[in-house]
């Protein structure tokens, strides 16, 4: 029975990163491309953790079992840092928001919108850009 509900379990995870994988090359930008990556690789990478937990738990294996739990909880703290510093990055890097994107909350914090809603350079710049690196209009 423990091996029925560890294949499901799997399959789910499975299901969830394929997920994952098709919204990184769908979605438009890089930051709708993180949200995918995070949230449903995570999900799915720790579902499939989870069922190799209990499908170990079956076998009587109780060293892989713990690894895998150690390694689910590594992803879960992880994942989330990495997909924030990604985005974070990009952000300040002067990456644009894509053309149908609604609303920019970061943007509006750092000040970087101006009242009539068009879209300015970022606040800070990591370092100065050369004249033969600006961008084209």
């Amino acid at each position: 029975m423990i091996e029925l509900i560890a294949q499901v379990i799997i399959g789910v995870g499975l299901a969830f990163d394929l997920f994952g994988c098709i919204g990184l090359v769908r979605l438009p930008d890089v930051y709708n491309r993180v949200q995918a990556a995070t949230k449903c690789v995570t999900l799915g990478t720790c579902m499939i953790l989870v069922g190799t937990f209990l499908h170990a738990v079956g076998v009587g294996d109780g060293a892989m079992g713990s690894k895998a739990l150690l390694c689910a909880l590594f992803v879960l703290l992880t994942s989330p840092v990495a997909a924030h510093a990604i985005a974070r990055g990009a952000y300040r890097s002067g990456v644009r928001l894509w053309e149908g994107s609604v609303v920019d909350r970061y943007g509006e914090a750092l000040g970087a919108i101006h009242p009539k809603g068009e879209r300015a350079e970022p606040a800070e710049s990591p370092r100065p850009v050369a004249a033969s690196e600006e961008p084209k209009p």
